[in-house]
Order: C-alpha cells, then sequence, then structure tokens
C-alpha cells in the first residue's frame, strides 16, 4: 500500500544502530527481509500491508557519520496488541543491514486513540471555556459591572487628621462613624460609601463637627473596645443611633447580610440612655464599692474576708497563680476580666464573690460563685 487508508491503533518505534553507512532502502529492506518467515505467512509484513493490517514502514536516519547510521524505524498497525507487540519484538531481532551489523531496540508502542482522546479532551475543555465565557448570563454581567464600579470607590483622607473616609462623606445629609481603615474598607465594599473612621478612642474634631452637621450613628465593634469607644463618643460627639457587630465580632469582618442586619438594627441614642437609667445598681458591701473606685486603671486586686476586711493586694498578672495561696477569701475585686480560669478557682476555694472590670463571654455562669462587674456596682 502507498498510502494508509486504514485506522491506525498503534505506532511502534524503533531506534536502529548500524555498524557501517547505509541509505533507508537498505533498512526497510533488513525489515522486510529478516522478519520473514519467522512466524509464517499471518505476520508477514508485506502480507499484512497488502490485507490492510500494516502501513507504509518509514524509516527516519538522524545521523550518519563515525561509520555509523543510526535513525528510527515507524511501523502503523490496526492489529490487536498482541500481533504489534510480536512484530515490535521481530523487528527488535534484525541484527544485520546489507553486509552491515546493526541492533534494534524497541523505543515505544504509542496508542493512537489515546493520544487522539487526550488531544479531543483538551481540545472539548477550550471549547467549553470559550462557550462559557460567551454565554455569561445577562444578570453576571450587570453584577460584574457593578463590581466594577464599586472597585473605582476609592478610600480617602478626610480632614486634617487624614482619617480613613468613603467618597460619599461630604456629599451624604447621614453619616455612618466606625472605628478603623479596615471597617471603612469593608463597607465601601459592600457599596456603603458614606462611612468614616475615627482611627482610636480618642475622637477627632472632624468626626465631632460632622456630627453637628450630619445625622451620625456609631457603627461599633461587639466587644469591650466598641463599648470603651461608644461611651467616649456620647460625651463629645452628636450621635443619634447605634449599630453594634454582633457580639464578639468587628465590623471589618461582617458580611454583606451582617452588615444589613446591624445597620438595620440600629438603636436610637435616647434608648440606650433610658436602658442605664433603668438598669438597677446591685447592692454590695461599701467595702467592695471602694475598692471597686480605687482599683480603676490599676490592674490590681483586692482579696478581703467574710466580714470584709482586706487579706492581700497584688497585681491582677499574678492573681490566678496565687489565689489559691490564701485561705478564707470570701471576695477578690479586680481591675480586670473574669476568666473561666479564675471561676474555677473561685469555685475550688468556696470564694463567694468576683468583682471586675467586666467578665469574659465564654465563661460559665457558676453556681456558688456571683459574678459582678464594676458597671453593676457603681454609679
Amino acid at each position: 500500500m502507498t498510502s494508509q487508508s486504514f485506522a491506525v491503533k498503534y505506532v511502534i518505534k524503533a531506534k536502529f544502530e548500524v555498524d557501517g553507512i547505509v541509505e533507508k532502502p537498505d533498512v526497510i529492506g533488513a525489515v522486510f527481509g529478516q522478519t520473514e518467515g519467522l512466524f509464517g505467512t499471518e505476520f508477514d509484513l508485506r502480507e499484512l500491508q497488502k490485507t490492510g493490517r500494516i502501513g507504509r514502514i518509514e524509516v527516519e536516519i538522524s545521523s550518519q557519520r563515525d561509520n555509523k547510521t543510526t535513525g528510527t524505524i515507524i511501523i502503523p498497525t490496526s492489529l490487536d496488541k498482541v500481533s504489534t507487540a510480536i512484530i515490535a519484538a521481530s523487528v527488535e531481532s534484525i541484527d544485520r543491514v546489507g553486509p552491515c551489523s546493526a541492533r534494534v531496540t524497541l523505543e515505544r508502542i504509542e496508542d493512537v486513540r489515546e493520544t487522539k482522546r487526550k488531544a479531543i479532551i483538551e481540545r472539548a475543555k477550550e471549547i467549553l471555556h470559550k462557550w462559557s465565557l460567551e454565554t455569561i448570563p445577562e444578570t453576571e454581567e450587570i453584577f460584574r459591572e457593578v463590581s466594577e464600579i464599586l472597585k473605582m470607590a476609592k478610600i480617602r483622607e478626610y480632614g486634617p487628621e487624614k482619617l480613613p473616609a468613603g467618597p460619599e462623606v461630604d456629599s451624604a445629609k447621614e453619616i455612618i462613624i466606625v472605628e478603623g481603615r479596615a471597617d471603612v474598607i469593608n463597607l465601601v465594599k459592600h457599596g456603603i460609601y458614606n462611612v468614616i473612621a475615627l482611627e482610636g478612642v480618642r475622637i477627632p474634631e472632624t468626626v465631632i463637627k460632622l456630627t453637628r452637621e450630619k445625622e451620625a450613628t456609631a457603627f461599633l465593634d461587639g466587644d469591650h473596645g466598641g463599648d470603651l469607644i461608644l461611651k467616649e463618643l456620647l460625651q463629645v460627639a452628636n450621635i443619634k443611633y447605634v449599630a453594634r457587630a454582633p457580639r464578639g465580632k468587628e465590623v471589618e469582618d461582617l458580611t454583606a447580610k451582617e452588615i444589613e442586619e446591624a445597620l438595620r438594627n440600629k438603636v436610637p441614642v435616647e434608648e440606650i440612655s433610658e436602658r442605664k437609667k433603668r438598669r438597677k445598681k446591685i447592692l454590695v458591701p461599701k467595702n467592695i464599692v471602694e475598692a471597686a473606685e480605687s482599683l480603676k486603671g490599676t490592674l490590681e486586686a483586692i482579696l478581703f474576708d467574710d466580714k470584709m476586711e482586706q487579706i492581700a493586694k497584688l497585681p491582677v498578672s499574678e492573681l490566678a497563680d496565687r489565689l489559691r495561696e490564701f485561705e478564707g477569701v470570701n471576695t477578690v475585686v479586680f481591675d480586670g476580666i473574669i476568666t473561666q480560669r479564675l471561676v474555677d478557682i473561685a469555685s475550688e476555694k468556696n470564694i463567694k464573690y468576683l468583682v471586675a472590670a467586666r467578665i469574659s463571654e465564654v465563661v460559665k455562669q457558676p453556681l456558688s460563685v456571683n459574678l459582678l462587674t464594676f458597671d453593676d456596682i457603681l454609679e
């Protein structure tokens, strides 16, 4: 056959090296001549070519130097795997080309269908990817355009303090006050542009002035830091509403849904003030009230016995480690946070009261120990 008009399944590729200078016809002649009759007519290459079960045998000469010829023999077949392997082994048995000794080594048998399948799969991936890009739903295109607009909204520096702010603080009738730059970035990312940050507990004059000119909402973290900033804001600025992140969360980490819910549930400042007025102070011995007043800002602790007489005074940093050393402790007042570890020690030592600046959110309410904060007992 002069052309490959059959379905190729496998391609045999074998390297050859001949001790002499030979040409392609010499190698092809050796392939036919030295394999002829090895396994009868069933595996005779000429017969297989006539019946279309092997294609044209190709010889590629890669080098002719130093009195040696090297190259590759290529035989396409439509035979099954076993027959193809026998043909490959027969070709490897060739030991002469013309008068020259030769060595033939099988390089590989290539599964044409597998190669074709891989090529088809890769092309299918390209087609699918292009198809997907060309057929994005209209709503998705709109969303992408809106997202691009949002990206264009840059964070700006506002006022002499260069506070991080959204692009609409000047033009909006209402503003949202947050704690830091990361909060501004998160709100702008979700399409809220009338936002400005305090960048610290001390309230900037720029923010104070803005709250006199515009309706202001304080949107603060749901932690003790947010409590402190709110207290400071309410003293110096004209805040109309207060919104808080969920307890224990920060505004910078909120999702669009959480931001929307927090702002929707904002509370008028008057309502917060009423709540504070309605909250009843817990009556405790005068010694505890005085201790709480004196300890604020000191990071120290005072231990009392059941007669409210002072047993010891020590740094809060040593409290958990040293509390077990003392006997007869009834009440501990300290400028710090009531933790689960302190609660466990107090239960173990039969201590009745822990009074501190605040209580950790992860503490489990004990049965035998009363937990109070300074806000519970001080005016």
